[in-house]
């Protein structure tokens, strides 16, 4: 096939065309993607064709160099190319999200030692070129790391946490979190071949909530990048860490794997729980599985890729043991005793994940791709809650990309729709009654539920529907330097839909007496006392459905000002409608409450008096569908510089500040329509109470309640709205970060470091607070929060702002020398220092404890430890045995508590107080993760892989959680001890043993 024939000059174009043309882009309203393509540049010969073509896919891009000599590929897939121009010819290769330079017009280099793996497979060809010059804050986590490296799970976002400022965490329950500094983890982003992975109702990582699953297939990813600060204006709807992952594609050759990997109760230690005196080992196990394959369609035009991977657990749960004290569980019926002890969590997980790609002719390229997610797990079950009285979560995810690349003279135009399905769906493991069992008639000393979950736990979040994206990327202009400039738009609609407070489940209440309860039988009641139970409010259902609009603009120059100073200039802004939101009507009935007599008129006359006289003014929250207007200010300017001192690419200074615009959450902007649209109820029984019969509140035992909520629906005289009022600031503003950084990257040798000094201002958070106010605007009485005093016929008024912030500077220390075949090791170092503050920490987001997020204070942050190590190094050993290894050493982070009883000095100040302590012990977490493989060559082209991963091979306890002592005789005087049979940092020793076929 004979190629077309392209100009050998290329017109100079000024920067205000640039600046036109990008306009006009952005005008068509077409949008854009986050790439995880590379970009190469450089220097050859003035007007030469430079061309660069994938060793194993035949793919061939081109482009002409201007007449000073420069030119830019951008748009490339990572993975292994040879780069031609004129008698110059390099073979290199390109990581995911890099912008790199290969100078083509001097003389070639020497040969590098050792080689880079390619993406696709176990195959050695060119080492990576290093992106040295940008004012991002990253770092790229390669396929060699993936695959080698100890690793409990198999989600490849666990490898982040060897990059300075993150950290990977799996919790005893098996799911697992990434954070970004000391944000929430709902601020990270993640993006797979340029599209975000957010997830709109709970942050972060759509599918991840509750969930010990896997986001996407590892066997599917190739490499990814983490920037934790200081990204390009491409990347959207992040507030702390963006990872940017390119999947793996078919080759000119067919290729594939097959693993199994497995480990149970016989191949670990005992957890913590599982010490205390009198426990046992529970039975588990963790059964993990898949195969990938791809290669060749059409010979170097079409190619496949296809994955599936599976996971079958049983997780260990605390056991089931009734509360308030041991032998209690003798008076609990029989039929309950016996459901007493061990219990598990069965977890299993479907992935799979295919991708279609074709080039047509030398300037187009389509590829289609789809991701299923489905996965079932029973959770919420252990303590104080037995088996039957457990949930299932459920998460289904469905997630389509068709995207067209096409290569004109000076620009690449990538063109994208998509389309994501992506639902949260906890059910309960029994739909029936669930049993609360109770010391005697207090409802707030639970001994144990059994038979079903309540019906507060099912639930359906999620979020389905299309975007379509676009960008464009110039290549080729000329103004007082050469620029590379990207623009472009977003357009998303998303239904959202979050529903919860399910009618079904009614909970009864039983009275167990061990002898310590006057009035009644030894034992447990025949009878409940009581039952709670929701009812829809006239014909409304707890759950609310809308559509999000959402608009993004943005346009990135990355700016060679010299062959030593880069500039990255950006600016980005984003828009969304959410109507549910903007459209919302505050019931009549609870306005008339808010505004109708105080609880106590005789010092305040109406309820918003009363809540004024507390610093609220109600009108800031109660909307008549037109109160509300979407934040249309949200612009992230975007200014970064790198500098090459010695112009060899060995020694380079960079920095940045930023701005960058995260989201608020549907999983809490949806509350005020689903807890208007049910009644809460409690109605006792006088049998066991001897309350006086009162219609709807007091009346004779009937078994024929038993039956489910028809029947109780008649012991409600009026459904009338009761239940708890959420009510939503009408001038909420979207979370941000402010982003500063300066650093210094060295090449040295075969080591590549980078010290960087970060300081990130995350601001605007999303909080609820108590509402409730005393008749004369207190929030305390003698130490004592509202909250008796409720609107009028109504529970507590719950409302949301913004306020939440958090104050992080990090030094990050990282140094990498680059795993070669030739030297047949590598290793990398992480550290980093961190001191972060804020006025509410975690995941957190309601704040009871303070009458505003304002009186919070700020405090040390529990959710980032000071110092932090991560170490990782792989070693091959004869026999095509391969050692590696992983070290993590962190200081404990310091405690987070609300103490309230105590005198702090000042008059007055009883009252509860945030407060920061320091640990018992140096170390949060130690653990030695050890990996061990063998190779076997079959034929030339089939391997056959053995390994061992032993995780936290000294089974060291990292123990987590604490005991504190907070003082006595009215004096505040915390001493803080480690609980030894509690929760802990990481998981006990345990052994992996897995097999892979490779060919």
């Amino acid at each position: 096939m004979k190629h077309r024939n392209r100009s050998t000059t290329q017109p100079k174009r000024k920067l205000l065309t640039c600046a036109l043309a990008s306009v006009l882009v952005i005008a068509s309203g077409q949008a854009i993607a986050q790439s995880s393509n590379a970009t190469l540049r450089g220097k050859a010969e003035a007007g030469a064709q430079v061309t660069a073509v994938n060793t194993a896919t035949g793919t061939k891009r081109q482009v002409t160099a201007t007449a000073d000599g420069s030119y830019a590929l951008v748009g490339l897939a990572p993975g292994t190319y040879k780069v031609t121009s004129g008698g110059a010819e390099r073979t290199v290769t390109l990581q995911v999200a890099t912008s790199v330079n290969l100078d083509l017009a001097s003389a070639a280099p020497a040969a590098p030692s050792g080689d880079a793996t390619t993406l696709d497979t176990v195959r050695v060809t060119a080492p990576p070129l290093q992106e040295v010059k940008t004012s991002e804050v990253g770092t790229n986590v390669s396929l060699k790391q993936i695959n080698t490296v100890p690793q409990l799970t198999r989600n490849f976002l666990e490898f982040a946490d060897t990059v300075p400022g993150m950290q990977f965490t799996t919790d005893g329950s098996g799911h697992s979190d990434i954070r970004g500094g000391a944000q929430t983890t709902s601020a990270v982003n993640v993006y797979i071949d340029g599209v975000g992975q957010k997830s709109y109702l709970f942050g972060g990582v759509s599918g991840q909530q509750q969930s010990a699953g896997n986001p996407f297939p590892q066997l599917a990813i190739g490499e990814y990048k983490v920037i934790t600060s200081n990204y390009k204006a491409e990347f959207d709807q992040v507030g702390s860490a963006a990872i940017v992952a390119s999947t793996k594609s078919g080759t000119n050759e067919f290729h594939g794997e097959v693993f199994g990997r497995t480990t149970n109760s016989d191949m670990r230690t005992e957890t913590a729980a599982e010490r205390a005196p009198g426990r046992d080992k529970q039975k588990t196990h963790q059964d993990e599985y898949g195969f990938a394959l791809g290669g060749p369609i059409i010979q170097d035009k079409m190619h496949f890729f296809f994955s599936y991977e599976g996971k079958g657990f049983e997780i260990s749960a605390d056991p089931v043991v009734p509360g308030t004290n041991v032998g209690i569980g003798a008076y609990l019926p029989t039929e309950v005793q016996g459901k007493l002890g061990p219990v598990t969590r069965p977890f299993k997980e479907d992935l799979y994940f295919g991708k279609l790609s074709w080039d047509i002719g030398e300037n187009d390229r389509l590829e289609f791709s789809a991701k299923i997610r489905e996965e079932d797990s029973r959770d919420s079950v252990g303590g104080i809650t037995t088996a039957d009285a457990a949930k299932n979560n459920a998460n289904s995810e469905k997630r389509y990309d068709l995207s067209w690349e096409h290569y004109g003279e000076t620009y690449l135009n990538e063109f994208r729709l998509t389309y994501e399905d992506a639902f949260f769906n906890p059910t309960a493991y029994s739909l029936g009654n669930q049993s609360v069992y109770t010391l005697g008639l207090d409802q707030n000393r639970v001994i144990l539920f059994d038979d079903a979950t309540s019906g507060l736990a099912i639930q359906l979040k999620g979020q389905k529907g299309p975007a379509i994206q676009n960008d464009i990327t110039f290549n080729s202009f000329e103004w007082q330097g050469d620029h590379v400039i990207k623009a472009g738009i977003k357009y998303k609609e998303v239904e959202l839909t979050q529903s919860e407070n399910s009618t079904s489940n009614p909970s009864f209440y039983y009275a167990v007496n061990d002898g310590t309860q006057a009035g009644l039988p030894l034992g447990t009641s025949a009878i409940p006392y009581q039952v709670r139970f929701n009812l829809p409010f006239a014909g409304a259902t707890p759950s609310v459905v809308t559509t999000s609009k959402q608009i993004g603009l943005y346009i990135q120059d990355d700016w060679n000002v010299t062959d030593r100073l880069q500039l990255n200039i950006g600016l980005r802004w984003d828009y969304e409608e959410i109507p549910s939101y903007l459209d919302n009507v505050t019931p009549a009935e609870v306005v008339a409450a808010l505004t109708g007599p105080g609880t106590d008129p005789t010092i305040s006359a109406t309820y918003a008096e009363q809540l004024a006289r507390g610093g609220i003014d109600i009108n800031d929250y109660i909307s008549n569908g037109n109160s509300r207007k979407a934040d249309k200010d949200n612009f992230a300017p975007r200014l970064g510089f790198s500098y090459d001192l010695g112009g060899d690419e060995r020694h380079v200074i960079f920095g940045g500040i930023g701005r960058s615009y995260d989201r608020n959450l549907y999983d809490y902007m949806g509350l005020e329509q689903v807890k208007s649209a049910l009644s809460g109820y409690t109605v006792r029984f006088s049998d066991t109470t001897g309350c006086t019969l009162t219609p709807g509140s007091c009346v004779a035992w009937n078994p024929n309640y038993l039956t489910g909520t028809d029947a109780l629906a008649g012991l409600v005289t009026s459904n009338v709205r009761n239940g708890e009022i959420d009510l939503l600031n009408n001038d909420l503003e979207t979370p941000y970060s402010d982003q500063f950084s300066i650093g210094m990257r060295n090449s040295i040798g075969e080591w590549n470091t980078s010290a960087t000094l970060a300081y990130i201002h995350s601001k605007e958070g999303f909080v609820f607070t108590l509402g409730n106010r005393y008749p004369n605007g207190d929030f305390f009485q003698n130490g004592s929060q509202p909250w008796g005093h409720t609107p009028p016929g109504f529970g507590a008024l719950i409302i949301g702002n913004n306020g939440i912030e958090t104050k992080t500077t990090q030094l990050l220390l990282s140094a990498e020398k680059p795993y070669t075949k030739e030297s047949g090791w590598g290793f990398t170092a992480a550290y980093t220092f961190s001191h972060a503050k804020g006025n509410r920490g975690g995941d957190e987001h309601y704040a009871f404890d303070a009458a505003t997020i304002e009186d919070y204070p700020f405090i040390d942050l529990k959710a980032v430890p000071e110092h932090r190590l991560v170490m990782t190094g792989i070693y091959d050993l004869p026999w095509n045995i391969t050692a590696s290894a992983k070290v993590t050493l962190s200081s404990a982070p310091p405690l987070n508590e609300i103490v309230g009883f105590y005198n702090y000095g000042a008059p007055n100040t009883v009252v509860p107080r945030p407060v920061a302590l320091d640990a018992p012990q140096t170390f949060g977490v130690k653990q030695l993760d050890l990996s061990l493989s063998k190779d076997m060559f079959v034929t030339e082209n089939v391997t056959v892989q053995v390994r061992a991963d032993l995780m936290n091979a000294l089974d060291n306890d990292n123990l987590s959680g604490y005991n504190i002592n907070w003082g006595g005789n009215n004096v505040y005087n915390p001493v803080v001890t480690q609980q030894l049979y509690g929760s802990q940092f990481t998981q006990p020793r345990a052994l992996f043993l897995s097999a892979r076929v490779i060919w």
